[in-house]
């Protein structure tokens, strides 16, 4: 049986001011994700990720931007990979690094293609509140808006904001 979860994810997101972080690196994968819906009020995503894909479905955000439903599925690849050329327009490739910091784990988005140039890094939390040491390079704080979610990405490229 293919494994599944429910969880409230909790995270907050930022820009990310400088490279530095990419010493401090300790795993870097590829990802490729492209959503069948993303409605603010619920998104559904196909990830491929190195040799793995999943389904996911994610709810709306809370009134905080910090916290949402999340239901994800590991799926076969070569399914994901049919799935994906069924998806809105705007694929987004990227390259996520996993640095440890202090007590917590941050993972950095690098865009590629269409949102090259933006690098996002975030953290997940066990609750709204709970504090973490932020790293020399973690820039402003960007959780809860809403262009810089991954399914308003696909719909909107960050090439395209200036």
């Amino acid at each position: 049986m293919i494994p599944y979860f429910f969880v409230i994810e909790i995270e907050r997101k930022f820009l990310v001011k400088n490279k530095a972080y990419k010493s401090e690196v300790i795993k870097r994968q590829v990802l490729t994700q492209g959503y069948l819906n993303s409605d603010p009020k619920r998104s559904v995503r196909i990830r491929i990720c190195d040799q793995d894909a999943y389904i996911t479905i994610k709810g709306e955000t809370s009134e905080s931007g910090t916290s949402r439903f999340e239901w994800e599925k590991e799926i076969d690849v070569d399914d994901a990979k049919q799935l994906i050329s069924l998806c809105l327009d705007g694929v987004i490739t990227k390259v996520r690094y996993v640095v440890p910091f202090k007590n917590h784990t941050f993972e950095i988005d690098e865009f590629l293609k269409e949102n090259s140039g933006l690098v996002i890094a975030e953290v997940e939390l066990s609750h709204e509140d709970e504090a973490f040491e932020r790293p020399s390079w973690l820039g402003k704080e960007v959780t809860g808006i809403k262009k810089y979610y991954n399914s308003q990405l696909c719909l909107r490229a960050y090439k395209n904001w200036k």
